[in-house]
């Protein structure tokens, strides 16, 4: 018997028992679609995480206050703090240094009222953390020297307060003051959020924060390979600046992203490691079950297999009939299961993780790997049916009933 009779054999098996190839399946159908499924949505949150690092400066280093209470002097940060670390004589190894200082705020145009977080800004941070302008312009030097009342909206901000209205060149009321929209930003997504407003630094210092504290410092390293060596030289200088003592603890923190990328990723693996866990017990039942219909089909087909072999069928025939017939039954549990895994990630693009938006990434790979795994666990567990059958006594088997 060749192949293609083989495969023509195991449909019409079964085609034939209709019901109870279908519950055989459902094992492989939950598992494969789980499984399937996660792997996707682990694909999408790794794509969104990658583009969160991209977003806030994959050489970027953020430079905060502390939060260790056992610290008894904490000394604010300031903009010569910032100045200082911009300096190429003191940190060769630093590019930009750009400060910020963030409050949440009452925003407000016509009827429409949101509370955000609005951040004081240097025109420098637009080069160490991705800001996609969808209209209008950034924050100038010009508007910083002159302390302008000018705004530039996150995306969320501005379908907020204007819904599908042009956002730039109205005028909107923050914290009580009047400010003209000048710049919106595409969505950026990820856990930087999309609600938030951008105003020059000295603005938010003397309109709305008041004092000339700042709350962080961007810094970007001059090259990847030199992030490091960057950390080190922010050290040095933030410690001297605080007058911090030799054995004293900082009164600053540093956040490095890689760090914060290293544990997201860690998270992640967990995450996919423990949910996939779930899809593969669905495929050991799955696998389980055509095993135990396997043995009930050789039971129900001794009659049949005598004959063959009677009339000529070698153990090796029989052997590989039984194998193509599990490996099928699992094959078709795989489709099914991948079929519903496309259906149900239509409506997995836009699944929130806390502030992490994701979508179900189903790759090429995503879809061999599936249907090779059914395989494979179609050909495993009929390994021992089909060794049973293939040892089956010709005479024995022509005289079962």
């Amino acid at each position: 018997m060749n192949i293609l009779e083989s495969l023509k054999t195991a449909w019409q098996s079964i085609f034939a028992n209709k019901l109870r190839s279908s519950l055989t399946m459902l094992g492989i159908i939950i598992g494969v679609s789980a499984v399937v499924l996660l792997v996707a949505l682990g694909n999408g949150f790794q794509k969104s995480m990658q583009q969160t690092f991209e977003n806030l400066g994959a050489s970027a280093l953020y430079v905060s206050g502390t939060t260790d209470k056992t610290v008894s002097i904490i000394r604010p940060l300031t903009f010569d703090d910032a100045q200082a670390l911009a300096d190429k004589s003191l940190a060769p190894s630093i590019a930009l240094a750009a400060p910020t200082l963030s409050k949440g705020v009452s925003a407000s145009y016509g009827n429409n009222n949101v509370n955000v977080q609005a951040t004081g800004i240097t025109p420098l941070i637009g080069e160490i953390k991705k800001y996609d302008l969808s209209a209008g312009r950034f924050i100038t030097d010009q508007d910083l020297a002159a302390r302008q009342n000018v705004v530039v909206l996150g995306w969320q901000t501005a379908q907020d307060l204007f819904g599908n209205q042009t956002a730039v060149g109205q005028t909107i009321r923050v914290a009580g003051g009047r400010y003209q929209v000048v710049g919106a930003v595409a969505k950026m997504g990820g856990f930087t959020g999309d609600s938030f407003i951008l105003m020059p630094l000295t603005t938010m210092q003397s309109k709305i924060s008041g004092g000339n504290n700042i709350q962080q410092i961007a810094v970007k390293a001059a090259s990847p390979d030199q992030v490091d060596a960057a950390i080190a030289e922010i050290t040095s200088i933030m410690r001297a600046r605080h007058f911090i003592g030799s054995g004293a603890s900082d009164d600053f923190q540093i956040r490095d992203m890689r760090d914060v990328l290293n544990q997201l990723q860690s998270q992640l693996a967990a995450f996919s490691f423990f949910l996939s866990s779930v899809g593969a017990i669905s495929l050991l039942v799955g696998g389980i079950g055509i095993m135990n219909i396997m043995l009930v089909s050789v039971s129900e087909r001794t009659r049949e297999i005598g004959i063959r072999k009677a009339i000529g069928a070698k153990r090796r025939d029989i052997l590989i009939q039984f194998l193509i017939e599990a490996a099928a039954l699992s094959l078709s549990g795989g489709l099914i299961g991948l079929a519903l895994a496309l259906f149900f990630s239509l409506f997995l693009k836009n699944v929130a993780f806390g502030e992490l938006t994701v979508g179900a990434q189903i790759s090429a790979g995503i879809v061999i790997l599936a249907l090779a795994v059914s395989i494979g666990i179609g050909v495993i567990s009929g390994t021992y049916p089909a060794f049973r059958a293939a040892r089956l006594d010709p005479i024995e088997s022509l005289r079962h009933e």
